[in-house]
């Protein structure tokens, strides 16, 4: 399987992008997770057997789908925000891009949206699994955690999360902590600071 190049998957963020002020918030987001995701990786324990390469392209396209949801005067449709996932794997997939590229964007959303979630939620997504399934996809889907792209973007702990997801049930609270366990905290200040301003 050919892996995009950090080259190519700007490229991608630049052809979709509707403006600059999405790109900049979308594609900094992405950079951001796939440091967190290499910070992760290049500790020892578990959870670290998994193609660094692959994790990298997926943390850098994870969120593309988030520029479909731009309207034509760069507002972004928060109410169907939920739909990011789904409209980046359709994207990635018109792309020509590998199925397990493909998947990281459908697959990343919260801990994971199973089927009964789209039913019971009534969410608008065709129902089905949207769970990480690889030790890539869900190393990806734990670091996205960590920042966010409110306005204006922030980091957020471990316990921060944890305290979100309350909301969505005592298994999703489990999922996250399951994920802690394997992959453990980041560090965020040189992310912090790199990313200051």
């Amino acid at each position: 399987m050919r892996i995009a190049t950090d080259k190519e998957i700007l490229a991608l963020h630049e052809k979709y992008a509707p403006t600059p002020a999405a790109l900049d918030l979308v594609y900094t987001h992405c950079r951001i997770v796939c440091g967190i995701t290499e910070q992760l990786h290049s500790r020892p324990g578990p959870g670290r057997e998994v193609d660094i390469d692959l994790v990298r392209a997926g943390s850098l396209l994870h969120d593309i789908g988030v520029y479909r949801l731009y309207d034509d005067a760069g507002t972004l449709d928060h109410a169907n925000y939920i739909r990011h996932g789904l409209l980046g794997y359709q994207l990635l997939e018109e792309e020509g891009l590998p199925e397990a590229i493909c998947r990281f964007a459908a697959r990343h959303t919260g801990v994971g949206l199973s089927r009964d979630d789209v039913l019971t939620q009534q969410l608008p997504l065709p129902p089905a699994d949207y769970l990480a399934e690889t030790g890539e996809e869900r190393l990806v889907m734990y670091a996205d955690k960590f920042h966010s792209k409110t306005t204006p973007p922030v980091f957020l702990t471990a316990a921060a999360y944890a305290d979100t997801l309350k909301r969505f049930g005592h298994d999703k609270v489990a999922a996250f902590q399951a994920m802690r366990a394997d992959f453990g905290e980041p560090d965020l200040g040189p992310l912090r600071r790199a990313y200051a301003g």
